[in-house]
């Protein structure tokens, strides 16, 4: 080319040509009756399909009216309330039960229970060379990222990937649900070290341990933790693992099994929804606001200073500038939010322990009193409830996680559920996820291009 040319203006060109061609007017979506977000004007989900994995539930529909109901979520058609309650009244970790029940519909007996424990345990362990080859050589800043590029690149060490029977995928499922602590913690460690300059420790799991354990032991340099610590996280992962067919990342990985192809693909689709701020990234938005409001509040005991801060938020002079109270209201709950409820309810007595009591205070004065000040501010009148992530990143910090682990614990958890999902998926529905789109461009004739 003789032509010297601009690349860094044409590209700024080009950026002013694509805002143009992707407007649609709000209008349009409603004059087709477009269900935006697949959700009806009331807010409910549009129906999609059924399962039998679980239900996240939070209204009732009554004579066409949404109306407000007590949270609860299912696991199976098991209470996850139920679950929790009954695994620490017996003094037990509950993650391996839970991912039991997800991916087979029925608690486990003890026999049954302690093979499965025994199978991941053996599969924990990383192909060899993996982690030198695919974590250690390319480091991602962020881990979500590291973990989809990992979950794919597990497709080369597996000798029968794209076989989707039951028998095949069922072992994909155990693999990935048993190897994805590791590649986790693995990631971050490495992460640390080439973004932070901190010193490389890979540790590798142990035998015996649980999920919550191994991983506290992989990701921490000491490799050490307390009892208490490891049972807060496990509770952390019970509550996490599972909520329905509906939300982002769980219908992305449906979507994408409904094609046939494999489970590296529909696992790494899974996270990479769940990377996002709207879905999995919520944890650490309530942590940024908390961290912003924390030094304005000179006594946690006081309702209103805490109002006037958050009355701040909604008014877009403190915090992000959005006006969003992160960590308040949800999609499907309304009057309560039952992981956030057990959440808080195992967290209190660590968080007086490690000193957090007053920032534990805090979060329920946000819980307690950002209902009725919404309410005040938009001129409505609807329930509001916490979320889990109110409470998560708080307990995150108290087991010193840090940030960058927040979201990928989400997805530690919740690929059981994903699993799950799949399969059911897989072996029930034999037909491709294909909704419709309305095309509204206006009709176009070629032109020739010295024409243009």
């Amino acid at each position: 080319m003789d032509k010297n040319y601009n690349t860094e203006e044409i590209f700024s060109r080009l950026v002013e040509e694509a805002k143009n061609a992707n407007k649609i007017p709000a209008e349009k979506f409603e004059s087709y009756k477009v269900k935006r977000g697949l959700r009806e004007m009331d807010g409910t989900g549009v129906l999609a399909g059924v399962t039998n994995v679980g239900n996240a539930h939070g209204y009732v529909v009554y004579e066409s009216e949404k109306i407000a109901d007590e949270g609860k979520l299912e696991y199976r058609g098991l209470n996850m309330t139920s679950l929790i309650e009954g695994f620490t009244s017996e003094n037990r970790f509950g993650f391996e039960e839970c991912i039991y029940l997800l991916l087979f519909g029925k608690l486990p007996t003890k026999s049954q229970l302690d093979d499965f424990c025994a199978l991941l345990d053996e599969k924990r362990r990383l192909p060899a060379g993996f982690t030198e080859n695919i974590i250690m050589k390319a480091p991602s800043p962020s881990i979500m990222n590291k973990m989809a590029m990992s979950v794919l690149a597990l497709y080369s060490y597996d000798d029968n990937p794209d076989d989707t029977s039951l028998e095949n995928m069922l072992r994909q499922s155990i693999e990935i649900i048993a190897r994805l602590p590791v590649i986790a913690a693995n990631s971050y460690r490495v992460y640390r070290t080439y973004f932070h300059g901190k010193s490389l420790n890979i540790h590798t799991p142990k035998s015996g341990l649980t999920s919550a354990e191994n991983f506290l032991r992989i990701s921490r340099s000491t490799k050490t933790f307390t009892e208490e610590e490891a049972r807060l996280l496990d509770l952390c992962m019970v509550i996490q693992a599972e909520h329905g067919g509906g939300n982002n990342s769980t219908f992305a990985c449906r979507v994408l099994s409904s094609s046939g192809t494999d489970t590296y693909s529909a696992i790494a689709a899974g996270i990479g929804s769940l990377k996002g701020p709207l879905h999995g990234g919520a944890n650490i938005k309530v942590q940024q606001m908390f961290d912003c409001i924390r030094p304005m509040v000179k006594d946690v005991n006081d309702d209103e200073e805490i109002k006037s801060i958050l009355s701040g938020i909604l008014h877009r002079e403190i915090g992000d500038g959005l006006g969003k109270i992160y960590g308040m209201g949800h999609a499907v709950y309304t009057k309560s939010d039952p992981r956030a409820i057990m959440l808080k309810k195992y967290a209190r007595e660590l968080a007086i322990k490690k000193g957090y009591g007053d920032d534990f205070k805090l979060l329920e004065a946000i819980e307690r009193i950002t209902p009725e000040l919404f309410n005040e501010f938009k001129g409505t009148n609807k329930p509001m409830c916490a979320n889990v992530d109110l409470y998560s990143g708080l307990v995150y910090r108290m087991l010193d996680i840090p940030p960058e682990m927040y979201t990928p614990l989400f997805a530690i958890a919740r690929v059981s559920g994903w699993c799950a999902h799949r399969i059911e998926e897989t072996q029930t529905a034999k037909k491709i996820i294909r909704p419709g789109y309305k095309c509204i461009a206006a009709p176009m004739e070629y032109i020739p291009l010295e024409e243009r």
